[in-house]
């Protein structure tokens, strides 16, 4: 039996990887013979570039780029093992876990680290970058990215704008200049993980919907987001692109928006881009069963969470699914509808989530064990 084992990570515990591992273990006590391939997935969030790196190979980059409170932060990215493809998280370098306190603030806060590391991975040879901006503590609508790819923005009376791109400084903005963009990005192919179909602006925007999570206030949310505005109507003007209703435009308070307009990317779902990424095509076409999972398996999994994702892929080759979940809440049955045969849990009995937590391998393991053995008995009968 060729199975293959394509979970997300099972955050705070273990590594995509690290999961397909137990699984494995787990699978080769009730079938010693059977053909495992690992592929580690992500769905473009928090653990991304660690899968990609562990199913393609590759090396992890590190950089002092500047954080979204203009500190100085370290962050990393990884390069693929064929030298030409780069992916980065936005979250490690403009996410919301480097900010606290009254830096918590998207007026303030900038993208213009993320826009340092994609700076960095064209220098390297990047020509494609998989970028997933979940997680992020700004609001400027890529304008701080832009600046550290060579955009200059303009204010009024065509004065240079030197502050840092944020959410409060969209307003004086009346130019742009792409005069000195990165040459790279012209030969670069960018991917951009986006599960959200928010537009730039109104009340599903990016200020109104996530802005609040970000640190802002009610007039902070009416300032951002009439600044988005203002912002989206001189691009129309300078550029001639009308983003500001553009599905996917508002993710990442505006950076949707502004890898669009300065950076010609691509918006696709996160799953889509995680799976041609690793060629799991490939072995879906020859495959008997999949095992997928993620830390908690509920009614938002068939939302654009891996296990969905991996549903979907494996039914147009008719390979059944199973997910493996930390947990299993009451309304995990919803995932039934949408290509996941089976569920099984990885804690079988009541512990501590200390204890969960430090026994995850052999609960994943014994997770498994008891899908497949299940499924060899539901064959037997089948057979009969």
């Amino acid at each position: 039996m060729k199975i293959i084992l394509a979970p997300d990570s099972f955050k705070g515990s273990l590594t995509s990887l690290e999961v397909a591992e137990a699984m494995e273990a787990g699978i080769k006590r009730a079938l010693p013979d059977a053909d495992c391939i690992r592929i580690p997935m992500a769905d473009g969030g928090e653990g991304t570039v660690q899968s990609l790196l562990d199913a393609a190979g590759g090396e992890l980059i590190s950089c002092s780029v500047t954080g979204p409170a203009g500190q100085k932060v370290a962050a990393a990215y990884g390069m693929l093992a064929d030298g030409r493809t780069a992916v980065i998280e936005m979250a490690a370098a403009s996410g919301l876990a480097l900010v606290g306190g009254r830096n918590k603030n998207p007026l303030k806060t900038t993208s213009y680290g993320t826009g340092e590391l994609i700076r960095d991975a064209l220098d390297r040879g990047a020509r494609k970058i998989i970028l997933g901006i979940g997680g992020s503590a700004t609001n400027d609508a890529g304008t701080g990215m832009a600046q550290a790819l060579g955009v200059v923005f303009r204010d009024a009376d065509g004065r240079i704008i030197r502050e840092k791109g944020a959410g409060g400084m969209l307003h004086g903005i009346e130019s742009v200049d792409l005069a000195g963009i990165h040459s790279g990005l012209r030969r670069a192919q960018i991917q951009v993980a986006c599960d959200v179909d928010n537009p730039l602006t109104g009340e599903n925007g990016a200020a109104r919907v996530f802005a609040p999570q970000k640190g802002a206030d009610a007039a902070m949310v009416k300032t951002l987001d009439e600044n988005l505005k203002h912002f989206a109507r001189v691009i129309e003007r300078e550029l001639g692109v009308d983003v500001n209703r553009v599905p996917g435009a508002g993710a990442a308070g505006g950076m949707g928006a502004g890898l669009l307009v300065f950076a010609g990317a691509e918006l696709k779902r996160g799953i889509e881009i995680i799976s041609k990424a690793t060629s799991i095509e490939t072995h879906l076409r020859s495959a008997d069963l999949v095992l997928t999972g993620e830390g908690r398996v509920d009614f938002q999994t068939a939302f654009g969470k891996t296990p969905a994702g991996i549903a979907r892929l494996a039914g147009e080759y008719g390979v059944p699914v199973v997910a493996i979940g930390g947990g299993l809440a009451d309304d995990a049955g919803e995932v039934f509808k949408h290509g996941i045969g089976g569920l099984e849990p990885a804690i079988a009995r009541d512990m501590t989530l200390d204890e969960a937590l430090a026994n995850s391998r052999e609960n994943i393991a014994n997770a498994a064990e008891r899908a497949i053995r299940l499924i060899t008995i539901g064959q037997g009968i089948t057979k009969k």
